[in-house]
């Protein structure tokens, strides 16, 4: 069944402190099962360790998404030279949490969407920020929250995020799944996600898996 996508009243909107505004336009909740939405926001180490912490979130895969299948893989992507992106799928109920809500944590905590193919000192096509939408819906909920942070002046500088349709996700390496969680202790991990971890249990209190 194709997702649709409905207006939400402010009283329907989820209440936190992250000082974000809801979407207004969302993804109408269903019965269908959990569903997945695609997002590259810089180094999927970083993206992963942040979303596998909501409620409602099953699964975070790391993968790529962008390029072909030939160069599906670290090595080639790290060059910078194909056209994946680091990206995470992330699988969710929709009646625990809302395609809208996946997105304003991935704006609000997980990377700086104002940043043209870098996150911080990642830099590279391959850490672009980006939704790989799979329906209409998603790209319509998508591109009504980004001219809605853009009209509420949220970010100083402007959105650099790129909608573009998935075609095909490619699951990354073994070694790179869950791997904040398998290395807390790794300077980057420490230095780079633990930060945004920090951010999101501080900011979305009512969204974190109890």
């Amino acid at each position: 069944m194709n997702p649709t996508v409905c207006e939400l009243p402010a009283a329907a909107r989820r209440a936190d402190s992250s000082g974000f505004p809801d979407p207004a336009r969302d993804l109408a909740a269903s019965d269908d099962g959990a569903q997945e939405a695609i997002f590259a926001a810089g180094c999927f180490w970083c993206v992963e360790a942040v979303f596998e912490r909501l409620d409602g979130v099953s699964d975070v895969i790391s993968g790529y998404a962008g390029g072909t299948a030939d160069t599906a893989n670290y090595e080639a992507v790290c060059t910078g030279r194909t056209n994946h992106a680091e990206v995470v799928k992330i699988v969710y109920d929709p009646q625990a949490i809302s395609y809208g809500q996946l997105l304003k944590v991935l704006f609000a905590v997980a990377h700086d969407p104002t940043t043209l193919d870098r996150q911080g000192n990642d830099r590279g096509r391959q850490y672009r920020s980006a939704i790989f939408f799979q329906s209409e819906a998603e790209r319509d909920v998508a591109a009504a929250y980004i001219a809605q942070l853009e009209a509420a002046r949220v970010f100083r500088n402007p959105i650099v995020t790129v909608l573009a349709p998935l075609e095909r996700f490619y699951r990354a390496e073994t070694y790179h799944q869950d791997y904040a969680i398998r290395n807390p202790g790794q300077p980057y991990i420490a230095g780079v996600a633990a930060p945004k971890v920090d951010k999101l249990e501080h900011k979305f209190t009512e969204y974190l898996r109890k």
